[in-house]
Order: structure tokens, then C-alpha cells, then sequence
């Protein structure tokens, strides 16, 4: 085989490194919207579609956002000793729910609160990941007397401990002042504003952490 030329190795290094570059940038980012109430008749359900559509309506060129409520994944407790008959769709369930989080880029988590902490659903779900959520990017959206800003605070540590960058922006609804009789969905229009920046900061974390994933 015929050595390779001085030339054609200069050209490899310069617009090899380019197009590397430009497939980088035309790679769809894609960020799960994580529903993470498993209870019936939840508010998160309601939240999670506002922050859907708000994010669509952005626009966001080359980005892909998903909805993924918590409910659709029968996952059980961890460490539980199951029955036979429920060990082969827990087994499912679980796998199911690693390949989908590992499928993102990112994530924006919907946090009730429960106890000043954040659900016992979503706090088992998440035990369930970690190399799936690695060196990734995560916003934190919350409903409850003080918009879950103590489920937030909880969210930073876990997902700290699985190596998941929590943007400073959050969304948080009240009880009080975006639900009628703290049940119907009727946020108030100034949260758009966090919501603005929560995205931004997400979309720029997602970015920069997909170059060294």
C-alpha cells in the first residue's frame, strides 16, 4: 500500500477536524421532559404539557423535546424481593426506563413535593440510573406551597451524585397562585420569564457537555 502524502495527511488533520466539527453541530439535541408523578389524578400531568408546549413554541433550531411521564414505566421498588410473575415486567420496565433516559441529551424534571423532599416515585426512578444520566444537563420545574423549591434543593443532591449539572434557573408554580383550589392548572404569565431562562442555560449545558460524553 502506497505511503500517504505529506499533503493529503495536512489536508485529513485540517478538514477532517472540520467536518467532525460541523457533524457535531448538525446532530439534533434531544431533551426528555420527565413527568415525575406517578399518582393519580396528578398535577404534574398538566405542569409537564405547559412546559412541553412552552418549550416547542421556542423554536429551537436542531433541538427535540420529549415528554416522558413517569407513570408509563411499572418500575418497582428498589431492592424489593418480587414474585416470579412480576419479575419479568419489573425486569422490562426497568430497562425500558434506562434506555429511554439514556436516549436524551438532556433533561427538565417536573418535581412535586412531598415532605420538603421530592416524591418517593421519582427519587426510586432515579436510583434505577447513573452511567444512562452521566455528564449531562438537567432543569428542574416544581409545583407545591413554596413552587417545590425544597423538592429542587433535595433534586440537586441526587442528581450531584449522578453526575448531573442542575441549571441555576428554575420554574416553580404555587399552589396558591397558579392552581384553582390548588387542583386546576392556571399558571400565571410571569413565569414564562424563568421558564425563558431555564431553557437557555439547559440548551447551553447540553451543548457544552455532549463534547466531552
Amino acid at each position: 500500500m502506497a505511503q500517504e502524502s505529506f499533503l493529503t495527511r495536512v489536508k485529513n488533520s485540517l478538514f477532517g477536524n472540520q467536518k467532525q466539527t460541523e457533524k457535531e453541530e448538525t446532530k439534533i439535541m434531544k431533551i426528555g421532559i420527565i413527568s415525575g408523578s406517578v399518582r393519580e389524578g396528578n398535577n404534574a400531568t398538566a405542569v409537564s404539557q405547559w412546559v412541553l408546549d412552552f418549550a416547542n413554541n421556542r423554536n429551537d433550531e436542531g433541538v427535540e423535546y420529549e415528554l416522558v411521564p413517569l407513570s408509563d414505566y411499572d418500575l418497582p421498588l428498589m431492592g424489593a424481593k418480587l414474585f416470579e410473575d412480576r419479575a419479568e415486567a419489573a425486569g422490562a420496565a426497568i430497562k425500558a426506563w434506562s434506555e429511554k433516559m439514556a436516549s436524551f441529551d438532556g433533561y427538565v424534571f417536573i418535581t412535586p413535593e412531598y415532605n420538603h423532599a421530592v416524591g418517593g416515585a421519582l427519587k426510586n426512578a432515579l436510583d434505577y440510573l447513573n452511567p444512562e444520566v452521566n455528564n449531562k444537563a438537567a432543569a428542574l420545574v416544581g409545583y407545591g406551597s413554596l413552587g417545590g423549591a425544597r423538592a429542587h434543593e433535595n433534586m440537586r443532591v441526587i442528581l450531584g451524585e449522578l453526575s448531573v449539572a442542575s441549571v441555576h434557573t428554575t420554574t416553580n408554580f404555587s399552589l396558591m397562585a397558579d392552581f384553582e383550589n390548588m387542583s386546576v392548572f392556571k399558571p400565571n404569565d410571569y413565569n414564562k420569564t424563568n421558564a425563558e431562562g431555564m431553557f437557555n442555560d439547559l440548551l447551553l449545558w447540553t451543548k457544552a457537555l455532549n463534547t466531552i460524553r
